[in-house]
């Protein structure tokens, strides 16, 4: 079969899609993307020019979705480049989130398409509000909605959408949740499968080390900001140190911003660090910022308490592979954790505000070897039987094969 693959930072999410895809030789990937340096043998990778850039005369509360539009139309030219040198898909797949799928309908009309839905706004009872520490204006509300467009458009052409969770899918209208697949994402059970050895070895990150006797508590994210509650992990630290001599702590994550707004003056790394002062040894906490993949894996298997926060909203690749590599974790008690952790069992949870009840947390898991390799174990446990990357891709294909026999 001929594919096209879309995403305007190539591979995306579809990373494992498309090498399954290469490997079983029998198809012809093609992917539309914005020019980057990534490369995967097999696939044909076609760049689209950067859009322009938005009018400083465009209502401020449309401004991604004109941003998204201006995206359409390029990636809309280039489709239309493919279809004149003679390439027609006999599917389309991409993320709806930047607008790149809006246009090629026309493009290609017939054509099923499968697009990635990842999140529908909401102006409270989801991510806005929920943190009061950072309220969002009244006036800010419009954008919020307006950020929206996107989805209904995509929704509007009549195609298929797909999401990795329940809860993800739960965001959108129930209009349309029959239109929107339920696809959970894989995770390389061998590439994160623990060991018995990564826990009684030395562990080396940037210019620290950490000795197989040491407590490790570790912390990832993209990027340290208030979303992946990197402010409460910061604030439980002080508990943490003090509570325990042998302690170390890592905390792997850039210092942009991801999701959310960023700090009002320097990085959410530099203020929480101000505010806290002298109340943290820094000696015991390593911030080695983001990490290579073969680092990060090392890092988690080697973890003796991996500590995973999120506002209600997306869940991160980070939470299964954590899983995965048999991490005990101890979790934000909020519904998108709640989808992968059940309290007890392949993990804990704990209120995501309350700093004391997280340190309580940490340390059971340090402290109780008994109830540290029960969640080890159910944690390795639930990834082999929900986070399976053959399931993944087995689905994936289901899915795929009844959209284009089933496309009138």
């Amino acid at each position: 079969m001929k594919f096209l693959l879309v995403h305007q930072n190539f591979p995306g999410q579809f990373l494992h899609l498309v090498r399954h895809l290469v490997k079983s030789k029998t198809h012809e990937v093609v992917f539309l993307s914005e020019p980057n340096t990534n490369a995967i043998p097999g696939v044909r990778k076609v760049p689209y020019r950067k859009p322009p850039p938005v009018s400083a005369d465009t209502h401020w509360a449309v401004r991604e979705l004109d941003a998204a539009l201006r995206r359409a139309d390029v990636v809309g030219q280039t489709a239309t480049n493919l279809k004149q040198l003679g390439f027609t898909p006999d599917i389309i797949i991409g993320h709806h989130g930047w607008g790149e799928m809006l246009n090629l309908p026309d493009v290609w009309p017939g054509v099923p398409m499968l697009g990635y839905m990842e999140f529908y706004y909401h102006t409270d009872g989801i991510d806005v509000g929920f943190d009061a520490e950072f309220p969002i204006p009244v006036s800010e509300f419009p954008r919020i909605r307006a950020k929206n467009a996107v989805n209904h458009l995509a929704l509007s052409l009549g195609q298929h959408g797909q999401t990795p969770t329940e809860w993800q899918r739960s965001t959108y209208p129930s209009w349309s949740h029959e239109q929107i697949h339920l696809l959970p994402e894989g995770v390389d059970l061998a590439a994160c499968a623990p060991t018995a050895k990564a826990r009684r070895t030395k562990l080396q990150i940037g210019d620290a080390m950490i000795g197989p006797q040491e407590k490790l508590v570790t912390y990832v994210a993209r990027d340290l900001e208030p979303y992946r509650g990197f402010h409460i992990l910061m604030r439980t630290l002080p508990l943490l140190l003090k509570a325990r001599k042998d302690l170390r702590m890592v905390v792997v994550g850039g210092d942009g911003v991801s999701y959310g707004a960023a700090a009002a003056n320097g990085t959410w790394r530099e203020t929480l660090l101000a505010e806290l002062g002298n109340k943290i040894d820094l000696g015991r906490v390593i911030f080695p910022g983001r990490v290579d993949y073969t680092t990060y894996l090392n890092l988690l298997k080697r973890s003796d308490a991996h500590v995973y926060l999120t506002y209600p909203f997306v869940a991160s690749w980070s939470l299964r592979e954590a899983l995965a590599s048999g991490c005990a974790v101890i979790g934000s008690d909020t519904e998108p954790v709640r989808e992968f952790i059940t309290h007890g069992v392949n993990g804990l949870l704990a209120p995501f505000f309350d700093t004391k009840a997280l340190a309580r947390q940490i340390l059971r898991v340090i402290e109780d070897e008994t109830l540290s390799k029960k969640l080890r174990a159910g944690a390795r446990r639930y990834a082999e039987q929900h986070l399976s990357m053959d399931d993944y891709i087995g689905a994936y294909e289901t899915l795929i094969d009844g959209i284009i026999t089933n496309h009138p």
